[in-house]
């Protein structure tokens, strides 16, 4: 079978798996800790996970959303055990806002699809999350704690993860380099920045985002919020206001 996806290591119980092939590029994470693995999204769905995280780790595995969109969410058939946060749980019981027509034309859309694959058999993931995160909560890997934030802004229920043992943020949709999408109406410029304010205070030694670039510092955080706060003071952050280049980022309002 063709390789999809790529495996990088951060450290010894930290992998990175990402999905090159398909141009939103998107990354999972996996973390793994004394007692149990999280799995930080699942990817798109064009091929199983969760025969990849079985190469790197034999612990049971929990999956966390990072938010409901179904580029993070595409793997969650093999994850009975998932956690996501209360805002979104309406978008996985069938209320997603986009047709399922829609969201295959964007599974195909720049797709260097696998030999055969057949993209009218792509399905929006349904199900039940095991855990309701909130903001705050934390989850406990065993000797390694990761703790849950709720950025809403992307979407109502995005979560960033936090380890701060490490200094490592986990950023979802919220932060990575590139387009970021404030624009749909499930979007919100305001809880954006508010949720930029919240990350850029913590002592954040690595950012690892949802798609992209993997070469991205901690001071992109301080200079996406900052942006924002220009915008907000000149009327701009909200919808319809066009979009704004800042060089490696830009924001679509």
């Amino acid at each position: 079978m063709e390789k999809w996806f790529t495996v990088d290591q951060i450290d010894p119980d930290t992998h990175i798996i990402s999905e090159y092939r398909h141009w939103e590029e998107t990354h999972c994470y996996l973390l793994e800790g004394e007692e149990r693995c999280l799995l930080i999204d699942t990817g798109l769905g064009i091929r199983n996970i969760s025969q990849e995280v079985k190469k790197l780790t034999g612990k049971p595995v929990t999956a966390a959303a990072t938010h409901i969109h179904w580029d993070h969410i595409g793997g969650l058939e093999y994850y009975p055990d998932f956690c996501a946060h209360e805002a979104e749980l309406d978008w996985l019981n069938g209320q997603f806002p986009l047709t399922l027509d829609t969201v295959r034309s964007m599974v195909i859309d720049r797709c260097d699809a696998p030999e055969g694959y057949d993209v009218s058999t792509y399905q929006l993931f349904r199900g039940v999350p095991s855990r309701i995160l909130q903001d705050g909560d934390a989850i406990d890997l065993g000797g390694r704690v990761i703790t849950a934030l709720h950025t809403p802004g992307h979407s109502p229920g995005h979560l960033c993860f936090w380890e701060p043992q490490r200094g490592y943020l986990f950023t979802g949709d919220l932060v990575y380099k590139g387009t970021l999408f404030a624009y749909y109406p499930s979007t919100d410029p305001q809880a954006y920045l508010a949720s930029l304010e919240k990350i850029s205070a913590l002592p954040v030694e690595r950012v690892f985002p949802g798609h992209h670039s993997l070469d991205i510092q901690p001071e992109i955080l301080i200079r996406m919020r900052d942006a924002l706060r220009r915008l907000n003071a000149g009327g701009k952050l909200h919808h319809g206001s066009g979009t704004f280049d800042y060089g490696d980022w830009a924001v679509r309002l």
